[in-house]
C-alpha cells in the first residue's frame, strides 16, 4: 500500500495501535517524512539512571497522544516513524555503565593500586566505545538525511547527539544550537569521560560550523564551565532560569524574552532538548533534576516562535527516564510530538 493510500484509509481518531509505528501511525521509516533515530545509551550518567530506556518508553507512551495538533493539524500525514531500537547498543550501554561505576568510585577515597589500574583500564575502554557510539550515530543519521528525511534523535543521555551534530556540520556551512537544559554541559571530560553527558556542548564547540549555542533554562554550572563560557567570547549565550523569572517579575513578557533568544541564533538551528530543562514536576525521574526550569507551554511557545523565524534542521530529545510510572515518558512523547511539528514546519 502506498503512503497516499495509507493516509486515505487511516483513521486519526481511532485508538493508537501498539503494533503500529510511533503514535500509532501506519508509516514505515521509508515512507515517513520525519525519522526518529533512537540511541539507548547512558554510560556516563553519574546520578540517576534509566535514560537508556527513554526511546522505548516514549514510543510506548506515544500511542496515548491525540493526533490532532491545533498548531500542526496535518502533521500526522507527514509521517513520523522511529528507526529500529538497536538492542546491541542497549546491551553495550548496560555493560559499560557497570565499568563506569568503577571509574567514578575510584575518584574519591583511598583505593589500592590494583583497583586504580582496573579503573584506568575501564576508563580507556569507555572512551573508546563512546567514540564508536558517536560514529554509529553520525552514520545512521547521515543515512536518513541522505534519503531526504527530517531527522530527530531520541536518547539516551545527553552525550548521544554529538554524531548528529557532526552529520549536520557536513551539510550546513553554519548552524546554531538552541540548548534547553538545567545544566550548561560545558565540562571538559567530566569524571575523565571524554564523551560525558555533562560535556556534550563542550564537545560540540569543536565543530567549526557551529556558530553559536544559546543555552536556556540553566540552573547549574561549575567554575570550569564558566571559564569555557568566557573563553568562547559570545559563541555561547546563557539564559538562566532565574533570570527568566526575574525579568518576568519585572514586567518582561515571555514573547519578548523568546525573541531575544531567537535573535541570538543564526538562520539554521538544531534544537537540543534535555528534558531536565523543564520544571522537575514534569520529569521527576530524569537523571539530574534541578528546581526551577521551563513549564511545558513556555517551552512549546519558544519552539513554535523559533520555527516561525528560523529554519529548524533537526533536534534531539534526551534524558527521559521512565521511572516506575509513565509520567516522564508521557511528557516526553508530547514534547516529541511538538518537536516533530516544528521540524516538519
Amino acid at each position: 500500500m502506498s503512503k497516499a493510500s495509507k493516509i486515505k484509509s487511516f483513521d486519526p481518531n481511532s485508538p493508537g495501535d501498539p503494533d503500529a509505528q510511533m503514535y500509532g501511525l501506519p508509516f514505515t521509516c521509508e515512507e515517513a517524512d520525519i525519522v526518529l533515530v533512537p540511541v539507548p545509551w547512558e554510560v556516563t550518567t553519574s546520578y540517576g539512571g534509566g535514560t537508556s530506556h527513554g526511546p522505548n518508553s516514549i514510543r510506548d507512551a506515544s500511542f496515548q497522544v491525540d493526533l490532532f495538533h491545533p498548531e500542526f493539524p496535518e502533521l500526522w500525514k507527514r509521517g513520523i516513524a522511529m528507526d529500529e531500537i538497536p538492542a546491541a547498543l542497549q546491551e553495550q550501554s548496560d555493560h559499560l555503565k557497570k565499568q563506569a561505576a568503577l571509574v567514578i568510585a575510584a575518584q574519591t577515597g583511598t583505593h589500592s593500586a590494583k583497583k586504580k589500574a582496573k579503573a584506568a583500564e575501564a576508563l580507556k575502554l569507555i572512551n573508546a566505545e563512546c567514540a564508536v557510539m558517536n560514529d554509529w550515530v553520525e552514520q545512521r543519521c547521515a543515512y536518513w538525511l541522505d534519503q531526504g528525511k527530517l531527522v530527530g534523535l531520541v536518547g539516551g543521555d545527553h552525550s548521544t547527539p554529538l554524531g548528529l551534530f557532526r552529520a549536520q556540520a557536513k551539510r550546513h556551512k553554519k548552524f546554531g544550537i538552541l540548548h534547553i537544559d538545567a545544566h550548561l554541559d560545558l565540562r571538559i571530560a567530566y569524571e575523565g569521560f571524554a564523551f560525558s553527558h555533562a560535556s556534550i556542548m563542550h564537545n560540540a564547540l569543536a565543530i567549526p560550523q557551529l556558530e553559536r549555542i544559546v543555552s536556556v533554562g540553566i540552573r547549574d554550572f561549575c567554575a570550569q564551565e564558566n571559564e569555557v563560557f568566557l573563553k568562547e567570547k559570545g559563541r555561547v549565550r546563557i539564559v538562566r532560569s532565574a533570570d527568566i523569572r526575574a525579568m518576568q517579575y519585572e514586567g518582561a513578557t515571555w514573547k519578548q524574552q523568546c525573541d531575544a533568544i531567537i535573535d541570538a541564533l543564526p538562520e539554521h538551528v538544531h534544537i537540543s532538548f534535555d528534558i531536565d530543562g523543564l520544571d522537575p514536576t514534569l520529569c521527576p525521574h530524569t537523571g539530574t533534576p534541578v528546581p526551577g526550569g521551563l513549564w511545558f507551554e513556555e517551552a512549546t511557545y519558544l519552539l513554535s516562535r523559533l520555527a516561525a523565524k528560523r529554519r529548524i534542521i533537526g533536534f534531539d530529545l534526551v534524558e527521559v527516564s521512565p521511572g516506575k510510572d509513565e509520567w516522564d515518558a508521557n511528557v516526553g512523547a508530547r514534547l516529541l510530538w511538538h518537536l516533530c511539528g516544528v521540524l516538519g514546519r
